[in-house]
């Protein structure tokens, strides 16, 4: 085991598992009761921070290469370097210029700059909303028991762990009790596996198939252990997985629509780009020029600003929320978080408070009792497992003579809780009787298939079937009030098991009931009214009974359509759950697995869903929905598997952020519709344009510098706000919408454009310069068609950008819906510049030119026109397919 102490190397896992404790206590220098802090930071420094790091210098040149070599980039720079061939290297020496290449490669520089920045923006936005979540895990050092960030975990550390805890390192046991990890996240293997402290003696053909290892990445399911770390961050087996990159994730519906939406903005361009430039090549003779016309057509025509736009969206959007208390741990979670329409959500803690209190502890009279009390006291006080508040509230609850008599007893082993048993139980030594006593409390209806005896008046007496009904009968009382109701039984022991099992606990005496109450929340009412009146459909998933949900449920406004127990669930197939799932609202008494099989189904069913859930029990269906939700005092693992963390576990902030969601995706298909049905648009009118004019209708700089002036104007619509009645209902990516917005909305666009060719070509051109075009000098026919791509140059924009603020609503734009400040002043800006560039040198030397005043009458008509038609087509739109954005 020396190697442990070499940085680079990775732990000799069968060694670990094959030595005693006490070697490997002697190997690591420690003593039971853990790292000296001197000796903390040796192991800091030796191993780093327990944090999966990758290599900082790749990342960072992968992410400068990322911002400037794109598609995009790439046909610049080729078209750069033509023109600078030509305009410089084979142009005389007193005719070379440098410009039309250096505009070329300043807009290289400054998009791979601007993308750059947005992309380090993002990465330490969404590193700030990871610092908001805080893991944390127990360990055992020589100053004491202490709670730690899961990244200041050293090799040497002793680590406790129990239910809900994620392995925050790889481990070799050296406690354990009823331990079950779940290895998932490692192997696949969706069945936890049993796990101890013995030392190895078998060879394996994996490490995870040593009993006494642990590994990060995987999280406790039941029992409890100690254990002392052997490898931290990208040491660990889990770390050399996630380094590997060979990890991939399950594509979201937010990643195919962003795909498919790619696929066909690319399938249109190579479409509509070969067939211009075939026609150009054919029509004009210059194949060259052919060439760098189609590969301009294309870059101006793709979306490049695409991925830069959704991310801004996303970061903003996580950003806000963030300051709301909901936390994004996944950016693409929110869109998905956006389009819920059925929200899953357990009852306590959401549509309550989760403060228990102790109302009642009865006997099974329904008398007052303190034996009921002082054994459900003993259990609850002495129990490790589980970190349960109705433990807590009997604690509380408990008189000073009953929390005296726990001094009487010592533990000796207990039988941890979990979803399926329903129940835990404990075994105490009675010091001063020297007898011992298993002590279990549960659900009710579990606890009386256990117990076989009741105490009554100080005496044992059999459990008849009508003691059965009248305690049935005080528990349906009671949950009908909405309160929780368990129950606590012991049985005697003469002799300690050598092993405690949940064979033990069997022939119990049933001792009593407790009942709890957990008040519903002040808010829940009205956030269950929001959200039903923002299309989301809530169903409640719960592990109680059906009495004490329905109670709260109506309690909270919520109308019950329906009750279906997580018994029924296991007796139907998947295709016979379908419909009941969507025709009934309320689940009951529901294993993890009944709940990841309603999600399941749900989804089958085209639902969008999201499931808020805080226990370990819940995380099966976290990582079944859409959008797995949780709250920032949850256990580790479930906090891990969410992709929203919420601060605290309200409706009210889940509803805000829901509705932020939908407005950063609203956002994000603004530019998408608006610039597909642009492009549509542009590649039409350049398809009519190069059969019909005898020169280009826009040199390829020309098309570059309309494009990423439009592409400029673009990057506010982050800041654009969205219509109040767009976020009223959620909304799905429909990529056929694209293709139909595109089809309606592209050649309205291009009967301005043609227009223009026409006025230009046929009027204001031939006023200006003196003539039509083939009976002009060659000097005037370069001035003509240096006109004629400064009239068009100007109404591409005008159009492009004006179109912007009619079609991102459904409403009259500027009057019954105006955009935000942001996006006004830009567009503004844009439009400025665009005009004046024909106007200045450097309009010149991109073969611009100054245009008329009559020409510019004629514009605000168009443009007037435009906006006038494309509000009328909209209509239409709307009412043809019942949607617009």
């Amino acid at each position: 085991m020396k190697n442990v102490g070499k940085t680079n190397l990775k732990p000799n896992y069968e060694k670990f598992a094959k030595a005693s404790i006490r070697e490997l206590f002697k190997d690591f220098n420690i003593t039971t009761t853990g790292l000296r802090q001197t000796q903390v930071q040796k192991m800091r420094n030796k191993f780093g921070p327990n944090k999966l790091t990758d290599n900082a210098k790749k990342s960072i040149i992968r992410t400068i290469l990322g911002a400037y070599i794109t598609p995009f980039t790439i046909v610049l720079i080729c078209i750069g370097l033509v023109s600078f061939i030509t305009d410089v290297v084979l142009a005389p020496p007193g005719e070379r210029n440098y410009l039309g290449s250096g505009i070329i490669f300043g807009m290289v520089i400054i998009s791979g700059t601007m993308t750059l920045i947005q992309s380090l923006r993002s990465t330490k936005a969404v590193e700030q909303l990871k610092t908001m979540i805080k893991s944390v895990t127990t360990v055992k050092r020589a100053n004491g028991i202490q709670k730690i960030p899961v990244d200041h975990v050293v090799c040497g550390d002793i680590v406790q762990l129990s239910v809900g805890d994620m392995v925050p390192a790889d481990i070799r046991l050296i406690k354990s009790k009823d331990l079950l990890v779940s290895e998932a996240s490692l192997t696949g293997e969706s069945y936890p596996v049993e796990k101890n402290h013995l030392q190895s003696k078998k060879t394996v053909k994996s490490e995870t198939d040593y009993e006494n290892l642990i590994f990060m990445g995987s999280y406790v399911t039941n029992g409890r252990a100690e254990g002392l770390v052997i490898a931290t961050g990208n040491q660990t087996l889990f770390g050399g997985i996630a380094h590997s990159a060979s990890i991939t994730s399950t594509e979201t519906n937010f990643d195919l629509g962003i795909r498919k939406t790619s696929y066909l903005f690319i399938k249109f361009t190579v479409i509509m780009t070969t067939i211009i430039f075939l026609i150009n090549g054919l029509t004009k003779g210059d194949w060259l020029e052919a060439l760098l016309f189609g590969l301009s057509v294309a870059v101006g025509l793709t979306p490049e600003m695409l991925p830069m736009i959704v991310t801004t969206n996303l970061v903003k959007g996580a950003t806000k929320m963030a300051k709301g208390g909901t936390i994004i741990k996944n950016l693409k979670a929110i869109q998905n978080l956006g389009a819920i329409d059925v929200l899953c959500t357990d009852k306590t803690g959401t549509l309550t408070q989760n403060q228990f209190s102790l109302n009642h502890y009865l006997n099974w009279k329904g008398t007052t009792d303190e034996e009921t009390l002082k054994w459900a006291y003993l259990n609850s006080r002495y129990q490790t497992g589980f970190n349960n508040p109705l433990d807590q509230a009997v604690i509380d609850a408990a008189k000073p003579e009953v929390k005296a008599q726990a001094a009487n007893y010592q533990k000796v082993d207990e039988i941890p809780f979990d979803f399926e048993r329903r129940r835990m139980t404990v075994i105490l030594k009675d010091q001063s009787q020297r007898h011992y006593e298993l002590i279990t409390k549960g659900a009710v209806e579990e606890m009386l298939e256990i117990t076989n005896t009741v105490y009554s008046a100080g005496s044992l007496i059999p459990l008849t079937i009508e003691i059965k009904h009248e305690i049935l009968r005080q528990v349906s009382q009671l949950n009908q009030a909405g309160l929780r109701v368990v129950a606590v039984a012991h049985k005697r022991l003469a002799t300690a098991p050598n092993t405690c099992s949940v064979e033990d606990e069997t022939n119990l005496s049933f001792i009593g009931i407790l009942s709890f109450l957990d008040f519903p929340k002040p808010t829940a009412k009205q956030a269950l009214s929001a959200l039903k009146s923002k299309g989301i459909t809530i169903k409640v998933l719960t592990g109680d009974n059906a009495i004490v949900t329905k109670a709260i449920c109506q309690q909270v406004g919520l109308r019950v359509t329906g009750i279906v127990s997580g018994e029924n669930i296991d007796h139907l197939t998947d295709q016979e759950l379908g419909p009941v799932v969507t025709q009934n609202n309320v689940f009951i008494k529901l294993t993890p697995q009944n709940k990841r099989r309603i999600i399941k189904a749900l989804r089958k069913n085209k639902h969008t869903v999201g499931f808020l859930g805080d226990g370990i029990n819940d995380v099966p269906a976290i990582k079944a929905a859409d959008v797995g939700i949780s709250v920032n005092s949850a256990v580790d693992v479930v906090k891990e598997t969410a992709d929203v963390i919420l601060t605290e576990s309200d409706l009210v902030i889940l509803k805000h952020g829901i509705l932020i969601g939908r407005e950063v995706f609203g956002n994000i298909m603004k530019y998408i519709k608006a610039t597909a049905s642009s492009n549509f648009g542009n590649m039409f009118s350049v398809l009519i344009a190069s059969i019909f004019l005898p020169f280009l209708p826009m040199l390829p700089l020309q098309i570059l510098l309309l494009n990423f002036i439009y592409d400029l104007s673009c990057m506010s619509i982050p800041w654009d706000t969205m219509d109040k009645d767009y976020l009223e209902r959620h909304k799905k990516w429909q990529v056929n919408s694209i293709s139909k917005f595109m089809v309606w909305f592209g050649p309205t666009s291009s009967i301005f454009d043609i227009t223009t060719y026409l006025l230009m070509f046929f009027v204001i051109c031939p006023a200006i310069v003196g003539g039509d075009f083939i009976h002009l000098t060659h000097p005037n026919q370069m001035y003509f068609i240096a006109l004629f791509q400064s009239g068009w140059f100007i109404e591409s924009l005008w159009s492009q950008t004006m179109v912007l603020h009619a079609l991102r609503t459904d409403k009259i734009p500027f009057i019954q819906s105006s955009a935000s400040a942001v996006l006004t002043i830009i567009t503004s800006l844009s439009i400025v510049i665009g005009t004046v560039i024909p106007f200045t040198p450097i309009g010149k030397s991109l073969g611009l030119t100054a245009v008329p005043g009559s020409y510019w009458i004629w514009l605000v008509v168009t443009i007037f026109s435009y906006l006038a038609l494309a509000t009328i087509v909209k209509s239409t739109y709307i009412r043809r397919y019942k949607g617009f954005i």
